[in-house]
Parts: structure tokens; sequence; C-alpha cells
């Protein structure tokens, strides 16, 4: 049996699932409240508003992760937006049966790295991976390189930030995973999809959508 169909893995994977089906009731409830303030809320508070938002990746996007990382055995992966360890979950997981790698996760709220960590220790993956809080444009500019596997799945509007914050430390070869197409920003797509941009980048129709990029020389 390898690893992901443990029944501990899959019963925490499901129950992450089960909790995101009251996501939509969180980030409705948090921009109604947000939608009083006289400014527009910071990225740090609307995370403390969506504290209670699961927010996982699509079980098809959770397996085409392992998948990807059973097939190119990186050392180094790098994930933005941990939430409640979903993701991070299904990385370790490969990790684990490649017998080789470490994941670093990112996530900005303190509660949520708590569940997190609270998951991944249930599955008995911990070993495998470790948990960055902050904002990730700071967080994850301490890793070191090579990276050579990159999910993003955390605030839309800092995918391009945090992409450039780790380009630097990328090599030939890496893959990069961006999670929710249908809600990435144009400056992101085209980052990665131009002409000349060092990507060479296919759009998937998996879940809410990927662009799977590979980085070029």
């Amino acid at each position: 049996m390898f690893c992901l169909e443990e029944p501990r893995i899959q019963g925490v994977i499901a129950e992450i699932l089960s909790a995101s089906q009251r996501d939509s009731n969180v980030i409705e409830r948090a921009r109604a409240i947000a939608a009083g303030w006289d400014a527009p809320p910071t990225l740090a508070q609307m995370s403390d508003l969506c504290v209670d938002a699961a927010m996982p990746v699509r079980p098809e996007v959770g397996r085409l992760l392992y998948m990807l990382v059973r097939m190119l055995r990186p050392t180094t992966i790098v994930e933005f937006g941990t939430s409640f360890g979903a993701s991070l979950i299904h990385l370790a997981a490969a990790v684990r049966d490649n017998g080789v790698g470490f994941v670093t996760g990112s996530e900005m709220n303190k509660q949520k790295i708590s569940k997190a960590q609270e998951n991944i220790e249930r599955t008995g993956l911990q070993e495998f991976v470790r948990i960055l809080q902050g904002d990730a444009r700071e967080s994850l500019a301490g890793v070191a390189g090579p990276i050579d596997f990159i999910l993003l799945d955390g605030f839309k509007e800092l995918y391009l930030p945090v992409l450039e914050v780790l380009e630097p430390k990328m090599r030939p070869g890496t893959v990069v995973v961006a999670d929710n197409l249908s809600m990435l920003p144009q400056n992101y797509l085209d980052r990665v999809r131009s002409q000349g941009s060092g990507y060479v980048s296919v759009s998937l129709p998996l879940g809410d959508g990927i662009e799977l990029s590979l980085r070029q020389p």
C-alpha cells in the first residue's frame, strides 16, 4: 500500500474536505464584515476573518500533486498557502514514498498553522514538513535553493510576488503548480505564458483549474 492510501491519511483528508463545505459561508461572512469597515481589509485581516475556511485542493488536484512529486522526485518543495494542510499532506505523502525530499509550507494565520500541524501529526508525516508563519513574500525568502517544485495556493494577488521571490532559487526544470486558474490575476498568467518569460506553461481542467509551468534555462 502506498502512503496516500493509508486509512489514517485518507481519514484526515476526508475530514478537511468535509470541513470545507462551510467555506462559502465563512467567506461570505468575512466579506460582509469587511464591507462595514472604513478601509479595505489587509491580507492579514482577511486571513483572520477566514480562519475557519479549510480551502483544500480538490481531491483530483491532490492526487495530481502526489503523482507529480512521485514522478519528479524533487528534493526541495515549497507550498504557498497551507491552510488546514490538505495539499501539504499529499506532497508529504509523496516525499515519504519517494524516500527523498522535504516540504516547506507557508501560512499567514497562526490558528491555521496549529490546525495544519495537528492534521499532519495525525497522518504521521510530520518529519517531512515544516510550516513557516507570516507573509510568504518574507517567510519564503529564506528557503534555501535550488527549489525543485512549487505549489501556489494562497491569496491570488500574491501569486506573482511570491513567484518572483522564489525565482532566483529555481533551477531549469523547476515545476510550478498554480491552483484556482479561474481566479488567477492576469499579471501572473502573463508572466508564465508570455514568450521569453522563461517558462513553458499549460492549463489543466482539474478542480477549479490548474496552471502548470516549467522553468526554462
